[in-house]
């Protein structure tokens, strides 16, 4: 039997430190698994099941929702795939479900590639590239995306990750989120304004236990260092930091994520995916961090894990 996410790209990095792995998906160039030392890092998912909840996915040229997937382009009206039913919108991009090809691979990195072709509500053409590379320091992640069209296009980069420390229970871990505003949402968690997180519950840069929130939040105003954090009770530590482009994030505490598979039942409990964007939800409509990529012009786009302050020689 295939897996449904198809070619199964295993990463393996002898450092100083230990060994580092990771499997990245063909559909979706999806972020499987990413372990130090046999310590999970994010949570995994067994490769024959779909990513659940997301679990790891590229997300080009959206990320998030897109409110009743309607935009205007200089007095177009565009229609979207509504790809989130229930609440009528569009989420996260148009590569989703899309097989990705390998452009090139090493055994401790792999860098695959997808093309968006002119469709119904995005009539633009382009070519996107995703690289995921272990390092000493941890994963790093790399996105470009070219416009081989021939006029602008709109584009936002995001990525789903799960973080994870081992097996400490994530509602026991402490977030961290570097981040001065909050995008309030309607019932549809599209956009509604976007406010201080001072002296409110979505202040999170003083940290805050998981088990604590119940979130699916956009946040905006990210610090200069753009890292975002996961600490467990004994100083281990995850970060997850992006670029200069990565000015938004994505908090999501999911109650019923398959934390384990082992059984014949997944065990349900509670994840968090903290989730890197260059623009937040329904940004085709307001604006907020998109970029127009011109003919022939490149963005790229970085972000990555670091674990500290853990004893990978044990």
């Amino acid at each position: 039997m295939r897996a449904p996410t198809g070619i199964q790209y295993d990463l393996t990095l002898q450092t100083p430190s230990g060994t580092a792995r990771a499997v990245v998906t063909e559909v979706a160039a999806g972020l499987r698994s990413y372990s130090v030392n046999g310590i999970d890092l994010v949570e995994t998912f067994d490769e024959f099941v779909q990513p659940p909840m997301a679990a790891g996915i590229v997300l080009v040229p959206w990320p998030n929702r897109i409110r009743d997937g309607q935009w205007t382009q200089n007095g177009i009206k565009r229609q979207l795939a509504l790809t989130e039913p229930t609440r009528q919108n569009a989420i996260h991009g148009l590569l989703r479900f899309a097989a990705y090809c390998e452009l090139s691979r090493q055994s401790d990195s792999v860098t695959l590639g997808a093309t968006v072709f002119p469709q119904s509500g995005y009539p633009f053409h382009l070519e996107t590239e995703v690289t995921y590379a272990l390092t000493a320091d941890g994963l790093n992640v790399t996105h470009r995306v070219t416009n081989v069209g021939a006029e602008a296009a709109p584009v936002a980069v995001g990525a789903h990750p799960y973080l994870k420390i081992g097996d400490v229970p994530t509602g026991d871990l402490v977030v961290r989120v570097d981040a001065a505003t909050h995008l309030d949402v309607d019932d549809r968690l599209n956009p509604t304004g976007e406010t201080p997180v001072d002296d409110t519950r979505f202040d999170l840069r003083a940290g805050i236990a998981v088990g604590d929130l119940d979130l699916d939040d956009g946040f905006g105003g990210v610090g200069s260092a753009g890292e975002h954090t996961l600490t467990a009770s004994d100083g281990r530590r995850v970060t997850l930091w992006g670029d200069e482009n990565m000015r938004y994030v994505q908090v999501f505490t999911p109650r019923i994520f398959p934390v384990s598979t082992a059984g014949a039942e997944p065990i349900r409990g509670q994840a968090i995916a903290i989730e890197p964007m260059t623009a937040p939800a329904d940004a085709f409509n307001s604006g907020a961090g998109l970029l127009w990529l011109e003919p022939g012009e490149q963005w790229v786009v970085r972000w990555g894990i670091r674990p500290t302050g853990f004893d990978l020689s044990a």
